[in-house]
């Protein structure tokens, strides 16, 4: 009996002292590799992988850009002290492409896009396909306008034609369906006359390509 009891209390003794395992300690063996591992499941590539959109072109093709024409109002313009002065009349000339850019001093996206739209002019006058680009300021404030031309480099924007509030503004953006008000804004004319794309939105880098196939 007392033999029994002795084993009895030392049974009890031992659970007592035992460790009671945990959560933590199981993860730490998982961890130090003493227990066989779960491999984790694969993930699912093809709910991942999603193709990327494809790139907009920039211009559908559709003859006259949905029914857009110049308008033949007169323009103001503006130029920068010692800068030429320009010729408020659009006119297109033979055998050669125009861009027309809607811009405003006030509008960063516009002119941060200048330098590109020049390098662009230059870039493709040396592939034989020279355009004339032409830039139309819409802004209101004369004085914040004249302060961006004569801040410009020597060849940078330093004369542009103008629309300001009123007839001549409403006559162009009518003429070409221009309902959008952000800018900037472009349009592309054949030699034509005939406006064969419309950009609403600034031009990328990547563009160059689409641009330069339609004016070779």
């Amino acid at each position: 009996m007392l033999r029994w009891l002795a084993c009895a209390a030392c049974a009890m003794a031992c659970d007592e002292g035992a460790p009671v395992p945990t959560a933590q300690r199981s993860e730490q063996v998982i961890a130090t590799g003493s227990m066989p591992t779960v491999a984790p499941s694969a993930p699912n590539v093809h709910a991942a992988a999603t193709a990327p959109a494809p790139r907009p072109r920039l211009c559908n093709g559709d003859g006259n850009a949905g029914g857009r024409v110049l308008s033949k109002v007169a323009a103001s313009h503006a130029e920068a002290p010692g800068a030429p002065p320009l010729d408020g009349k659009l006119s297109t000339r033979r055998g050669q492409w125009m861009w027309i850019n809607f811009w405003a001093a006030w509008c960063n996206p516009c002119k941060e896009e200048i330098p590109r739209l020049l390098g662009w002019r230059d870039r493709l006058a040396s592939a034989n396909s020279p355009i004339s680009l032409v830039f139309v300021s819409l802004d209101d404030d004369e004085r914040q306008l004249d302060s961006f031309l004569g801040q410009e480099p020597q060849g940078g924007l330093r004369s542009t034609l103008w629309l300001p509030d009123g007839h001549a503004r409403t006559g162009w953006m009518k003429s070409l369906r221009m309902t959008n008000p952000e800018l900037p804004q472009h349009a592309l004319v054949d030699p034509d006359g005939h406006v064969r794309c419309f950009i609403e939105g600034a031009v990328e880098d990547a563009d160059y390509a689409e641009i330069a196939a339609m004016v070779r």
